[in-house]
């Protein structure tokens, strides 16, 4: 979840293998993406690409992976089966995992908690973009917010680990007709669940497109009080992020015209 999150790999698709290329500084991406293969293969088989072989050179890492057939969930309009098909891939790759491998093997996913936070404050002191008007009125506010929010905090939250895939783009999420599949792991690792719920809920693709139906959602999860709490404060964090993400972004045509627009009008919501 950072400005250079695009663009951090090459893919390779050819006969029933996927091959993905990250460069020599790949920030360990190439890493948790074999040891999240490895482990889901293990603990959930058929729920993530079958690990092949991963190798490192001077140039950088190399994972070859089973290729996955399926339609990417982003832009659909989800059906009740497809809708309760994402929750159930979401459930069992959060719970996969047992704790204690996730404690002792599994380190903490990159862009938690803790490093959003450290994102927005370096963001706010270095933007460049004009704003005015509704979007600053947004970005204001959701920094005030963060300031009196218990997420300024460095410490862990008092909820269970899960595995977290570390990425909530629904076009990562493959739909065969029947289930749904995961696909994309290199930012993955240590987590919980409301952040990762967050993360799906409050990504620009479960929106810009087509609603994703996010009470019909997280409406399909038994959540503890402290978790239900935290999901509330994690998509607010989750939401001031991509309004400075879509914010540097602004003069390109990746989404649609008046997408920062909207994404201050989903944080003022959510702060509301």
């Amino acid at each position: 979840m950072s400005r250079a999150a695009w663009g951090t790999h090459a893919v390779e698709l050819a006969g029933d293998q996927a091959t993905k290329r990250f460069p020599e500084a790949d920030g360990g991406c190439g890493e948790r993406e074999w040891r999240a293969l490895t482990l889901l293969h293990e603990h959930a088989p058929g729920l993530a690409p079958e690990p092949v072989r991963a190798t490192r050179d001077v140039d950088g890492s190399t994972v070859v992976m089973s290729r996955l057939p399926g339609t990417p969930l982003r832009g659909l309009l989800l059906s009740s089966e497809q809708l309760a098909a994402l929750a159930t891939a979401m459930h069992t790759v959060h719970t996969a995992v047992p704790v204690d491998v996730l404690r002792g093997q599994v380190p903490i996913r990159p862009n938690q908690q803790a490093g959003l936070v450290t994102h927005i404050r370096r963001w706010a002191a270095t933007l460049q973009v004009p704003l005015g008007g509704p979007l600053q009125a947004a970005m204001s506010a959701g920094l005030a917010w963060l300031d009196r929010s218990r997420l300024v905090a460095d410490g862990a939250p008092e909820v269970p680990p899960v595995f977290g895939p570390g990425d909530g783009n629904l076009a990562n999420y493959l739909w065969d007709g029947s289930r749904v599949r995961i696909v994309d792991f290199e930012d993955s690792g240590r987590s919980d669940r409301a952040f990762e719920l967050a993360e799906v809920t409050e990504h620009v693709g479960s929106w810009v497109e087509q609603p994703l139906d996010v009470a019909g959602l997280l409406g399909q999860f038994e959540l503890t009080p402290d978790e239900s709490a935290r999901l509330r404060e994690c998509r607010r964090l989750l939401a001031l992020v991509w309004l400075f993400l879509l914010s540097f972004d602004v003069d390109n045509l990746r989404n649609p015209p008046g997408t920062v627009e909207r994404q201050a009008e989903r944080l003022m919501a959510l702060l509301d």
